[in-house]
């Protein structure tokens, strides 16, 4: 019983600072620069955009405006709260895990997989950022690929055996045979053929490299001299490395192969809204997990530019709807909110 309560006083804070944030100013998440350390591993920028804010300096001198506009406000952001509760397929209770913690690179198209996973179902999670070059905060695990998820105390590895897990889990919903047929090869098709284009695509030439690697540089768990390396000679060794994956699955045009991927995926939609239909199901999910961290790339760009596929993916921004990542253990301090866990992001 105490656990669940501790479940329930975590999922209730993760409300709180959710809508404290949107009240703050931040109303989205725009996901940009990826990484790729040879191993399907990668790091992604969240920049947070769309501000709203009002100085009520004068308010006293205006209340009747000030009333309307404030009337108006609370109707907007009670819809728009509306709107995602309606579009988010959120877990009963009773099926809510107390903790989770993803290990991860923050780009990397596997755990973003997961992260989708999580964030549709709006189940909070802590991350726990990890080192490359000595994996460190593995260091209790045999286990040293990413993602590596922890939930109540138990290791899942694996993004797609971790989504099965889940999804299971926090109750699956019923499908026919064919529908589950269809999801099952639209998520291999990701893991065996989409993830491999990405790398090429991102590191295409040195400005593509540099562009990715700069962030890596400001925002990757690195030393000081690590955070150099990184920038310079990662993105040289990561564009060289880019032509030879990308002669290893035999991809004679990076962009080419990506917008026919992008086309591919659109026609296996066959109209739907999402190949779940009305809702995202978990082929929906990971398409989106590993393209959402080279969204606002320059391949990113390219290909909702020269492809269909952007009204589907502004769909699955809506449907997906914020982060569900719980904050920092500092950051919960300043707030004045109870640590449950010791892992910091």
């Amino acid at each position: 019983m105490r656990g669940r309560g501790i479940a329930t006083i975590n999922f209730a804070v993760h409300r709180y600072l959710r809508a404290s944030s949107s009240l703050a100013g931040s109303s989205g998440r725009v996901s940009s620069t990826i990484v790729d350390f040879s191993g399907g591993s990668s790091i992604v920028k969240d920049d947070r955009d769309g501000a709203y804010g009002h100085n009520f300096k004068n308010m006293k001198s205006d209340r009747k405006l000030f009333g309307i506009a404030a009337g108006a406000f609370s109707a907007s952001f009670a819809f728009s709260s509306m709107s995602a509760a309606l579009a988010k397929e959120r877990v009963v209770p009773e099926r809510m895990p107390e903790e989770v913690i993803l290990y991860q690179y923050e780009a990397c198209p596997f755990c973003n997989k997961v992260k989708a996973f999580l964030d549709y179902h709006d189940v909070p999670y802590r991350v726990v950022e990890v080192n490359p070059v000595g994996k460190k905060e593995l260091k209790w695990s045999e286990y040293k690929k990413l993602p590596v998820l922890v939930v109540d105390g138990e290791q899942l590895n694996d993004s797609t055996a971790i989504i099965t897990s889940l999804n299971s889990r926090l109750g699956a919903p019923p499908m026919s045979e064919e529908q589950r047929k269809e999801e099952d090869q639209w998520r291999r098709w990701v893991d065996d053929h989409l993830v491999h284009l990405l790398s090429p695509n991102i590191y295409r030439s040195t400005s593509e490299a540099l562009e990715a690697f700069d962030y890596i540089a400001e925002n990757g768990n690195f030393s000081t001299t690590e955070r150099f390396t990184a920038k310079y000679v990662g993105a040289a060794a990561m564009y060289f490395i880019s032509k030879r994956l990308k002669k290893k699955h035999n991809i004679t045009d990076e962009r080419a192969a990506l917008y026919e991927a992008a086309e591919t995926w659109m026609t296996a939609l066959g109209g739907r809204r999402f190949l779940g239909g009305e809702k995202p199901n978990l082929a929906d999910l990971a398409v989106f997990g590993v393209l959402r961290p080279i969204r606002h790339l320059r391949a990113g760009e390219d290909m909702v530019k020269n492809t269909n596929i952007g009204v589907w993916y502004k769909n699955m921004e809506e449907a997906v709807g914020p982060s569900s990542r719980l904050p920092s253990n500092f950051q919960m301090a300043e707030m004045g909110k109870p640590v449950q866990s010791t892992v910091t992001s």
